[in-house]
């Protein structure tokens, strides 16, 4: 590989560094504040069903 060649591809790696960079944390940031994908049930509140605890019994 000539000396040529081997400039050229360093000069082309430390330009696309920074792009590479930039594009993963672009990411990163659009992932956290994108609206959530999660695909729970809505559930609403939901009634308390239990017993209450005795005032006498402490832990």
């Amino acid at each position: 590989m000539s000396i040529s060649k081997r400039t050229g591809q360093i000069l082309q790696s430390i330009k696309n560094i920074p792009q590479e960079l930039i594009n993963y944390i672009s990411g990163a940031v659009t992932r956290i504040f994108s609206p959530s994908d999660d695909n729970y049930p809505a559930t609403g509140v939901q009634p308390f069903e239990g017993e209450p605890a005795d005032k006498d019994s402490h832990w």
